[in-house]
């Protein structure tokens, strides 16, 4: 009886917030709800993602840094104390990563980074900052195309995937800028340049998921190297990885225009394909009549956040604030629904996708439409608290 109390309490909480949509403590509250149901969710932050035994990898520390900016908002110890016990059960006194080899040279890796910079802030201890260190020498060996873009994982050789822009790029931007290192932004700047190069396709104004330069892979164009479909969340992760970059490359750098025109190109392009009753995007972005094809939340919600940041810095015209707040209200309205335990789920999402690899994974319509559906991935759980951040700042 309690429980039906609370879950209908909540309920018109959540409807009475509907008149109060687009004020700064409406996204704020939003923020916290989606932090607080993911901590009762995962009682440990390394068991997001379905992990079942410790593991570094991309999913948590998303997770780690989008909750790290709820408690730079909130100031509450339990989130930060959840993050903290995640960050030192990983980082050695030496600033090594449990479970993190540097040898197999995964550009997942490395976005580790961009949370121990922030609980560094917040925290300061040497091994956090011997950790940044650590993460960063992956940089300076990792193998590269012949123009100079990394590889996405040692085993998956010659390819350059957009997955992998947000996953190295805005840390290495964050390590520039705080190391006085200027001349890194060049080698930042062409990570992009390369993969736009070889990705994009000028008939819709987007980019192919992955590029094999090798032509190898069994999901590689024979002529171009690209895989043959347009995923949405990795273009969310290509649009985030140019915002966040943005923040730290020097107004003056030669490409930075260049970065903000990828960008409008590729806003512009995503809202040909937008739904619109639901104001979100498909898995396959373009295939919006595709038996099967399904409105998908990480992707959307990437957008969001790309979006809404990048109006609110000027990188796209103010006009995309608008539609940010009106597709996090389809996220909200679409993709949102409270649990029996009085938590609030993120639906929707897939769980993952790739290229090749031991499960032969071949880019194909029927592959990603394939993938497991399923609620509260961390690739929507950390975007969400970001896009929900970054509205409430340019809310009135």
């Amino acid at each position: 009886m309690r429980t039906k109390f609370f879950m209908l309490t909540l309920i018109l909480g959540l409807t009475c917030n509907l008149y109060a949509r687009h004020k700064a403590e409406y996204y704020n509250q939003w923020a916290e709800r989606i932090a607080k149901s993911e901590m009762q969710h995962n009682p440990e932050l390394w068991m997001a993602d379905g992990v079942k035994k410790p593991k570094w990898d991309y999913t948590q520390t998303l997770v780690a840094k989008a909750l790290l900016n709820v408690y730079q908002q909130t100031r509450d110890t339990a989130i930060l104390r959840y993050v903290q016990d995640f960050a030192d059960y990983f980082i050695n006194s030496d600033g090594t990563i449990k479970t993190y080899k540097i040898s197999d040279y995964n550009i997942d890796r490395v976005n580790g980074g961009n949370f121990i910079y922030t609980l560094y802030d917040i925290n300061p201890q040497q091994h956090y900052l011997d950790a940044i260190q650590f993460s960063y020498s992956q940089l300076l060996t990792q193998p590269r195309v012949s123009e100079g873009g990394f590889w996405h994982k040692k085993i998956y050789p010659y390819q350059m995937w957009l997955d992998g822009l947000y996953m190295a790029e805005p840390f290495y931007a964050h390590y520039a800028a705080v190391n006085n290192k200027p001349e890194l932004f060049d080698d930042i700047a062409k990570q992009f340049i390369v993969v736009d190069k070889h990705t994009l396709d000028t008939e819709t104004g987007l980019n192919y998921h992955g590029w094999d330069e090798a032509k190898e892979q069994i999901w590689a164009d024979s002529i171009t190297g690209c895989s043959p479909n347009f995923w949405s969340r990795s273009i969310g992760w290509y649009v985030m990885a140019i915002v966040d970059v943005l923040d730290y490359m020097p107004q003056n750098h030669p490409q930075r225009q260049q970065l903000i025109d990828i960008l409008n190109r590729e806003c512009k392009a995503l809202l040909k394909y937008q739904d619109k009753k639901t104001k979100m995007w498909y898995q396959l972005t373009t295939l919006t009549k595709t038996k099967g094809n399904y409105l998908e939340s990480t992707g959307t919600i990437m957008f969001c956040y790309a979006m809404a940041k990048g109006a609110r810095m000027g990188y796209l015209p103010k006009s995309y604030l608008r539609q940010a707040r009106k597709i996090f209200d389809g996220i909200i309205d679409n993709s949102t629904q409270v649990n029996a335990d009085g938590t609030t789920s993120i639906t929707r999402c897939c769980a993952v996708a790739g290229l090749g690899g031991k499960q032969q994974r071949n880019g194909t319509v029927e592959y990603y439409l394939s993938e497991p559906i399923r609620n509260d991935d961390p690739k929507a759980i950390g975007p969400f608290i970001f896009a929900a951040y970054e509205l409430a700042r340019s809310a009135k």
